[in-house]
C-alpha cells in the first residue's frame, strides 16, 4: 500500500485560517439556532420519517440511520425528544456509545423538502413502561427508548439537497447502482452465500420491522 503524502503547505489547521477562508456567518445563520424545540422545528420533526443519529464512544464515531412513519421521533416537551430503538442487527453501536458518552446529534430529513433539521443534545437509554408504550406498533414495543435532552436546534439550508438532487424521482425499473447486500457480504467473506442472503432478505426485513 502506498503511503499518502499530506500537502501541509495548504492544510487548514487553525480557527483563524478557517475564518479567513469562509468569513463570518450571516445573521440568519446565527439567529436560527435555539436551545429548545421551537414550534417551527417541532413541525419539521413531526414531518420527518428519517433521521441520522450520530454518537461517539470508546471505539470512535458512529452515524446510524433511523426511520419510521413521520413523527416517529416524539417531542415530549420543548427540551426533550424520544427516539424508539427498534429491532436491528444487535450490534447496538449507537447504544454502546451513548452509555460511554451521552453526547448525540440528529439530522432529520423530510422527503421533498430541501431544508434539514439538526439537533444536538445528551442522551440516555430507558425501558420505562410509560415511554415504551408510546411507541408500540402492531403490538410490538421498541427494545428501548433513547431520551434526548436538547441543547441546540437549527435548520440547515437546502444547498446540499439541491446539489445532490436527492429528492428527484428515480426512473421506474432503473438498475440498482450499487452491489446488493448479499454481493457485498460475499465479496468480503468468500464463504458467504450472498445469493441465498439476498433471496431471503425482503421477507426477513418485512417480518422483523418491529
Amino acid at each position: 500500500m502506498t503511503a499518502t503524502v499530506v500537502d501541509t503547505a495548504h492544510s487548514i489547521e487553525s480557527i483563524a485560517q478557517l475564518e479567513a477562508l469562509f468569513g463570518t456567518p450571516g445573521e440568519a445563520s446565527r439567529s436560527k439556532e435555539v436551545p429548545f424545540v421551537h414550534p417551527s422545528y417541532r413541525a419539521m420533526i413531526e414531518a420527518s420519517p428519517f433521521a441520522v443519529l450520530a454518537t461517539s464512544g470508546q471505539g470512535g464515531l458512529d452515524a446510524s440511520p433511523r426511520g419510521d412513519a413521520p413523527g416517529f421521533v416524539q417531542v415530549l416537551d420543548e427540551r426533550t425528544l424520544l427516539l424508539p430503538e427498534r429491532r436491528g442487527n444487535n450490534r447496538v453501536d449507537s447504544l454502546r456509545n451513548i452509555v460511554a458518552d451521552p453526547r448525540v446529534a440528529l439530522l432529520f430529513l423530510i422527503p421533498g423538502v430541501g431544508e434539514t433539521l439538526r439537533v444536538n443534545g445528551r442522551a440516555s437509554i430507558t425501558t420505562a413502561p410509560d415511554l415504551m408504550e408510546r411507541f408500540v406498533v402492531g403490538g410490538q414495543p421498541p427494545k428501548c427508548v433513547i431520551r434526548i435532552a436538547v441543547e441546540a436546534v437549527y435548520f440547515q439550508c437546502a444547498r446540499a439537497i439541491l446539489r445532490s438532487r436527492l429528492w428527484e424521482a428515480t426512473e421506474p425499473g432503473a438498475p440498482r447502482p450499487v452491489p446488493t447486500p448479499g454481493a457485498i457480504l460475499s465479496a468480503i467473506s468468500q464463504s458467504f452465500d450472498g445469493a441465498a442472503y439476498d433471496q431471503a432478505l425482503p421477507e426477513r426485513q418485512r417480518t422483523t420491522l418491529y
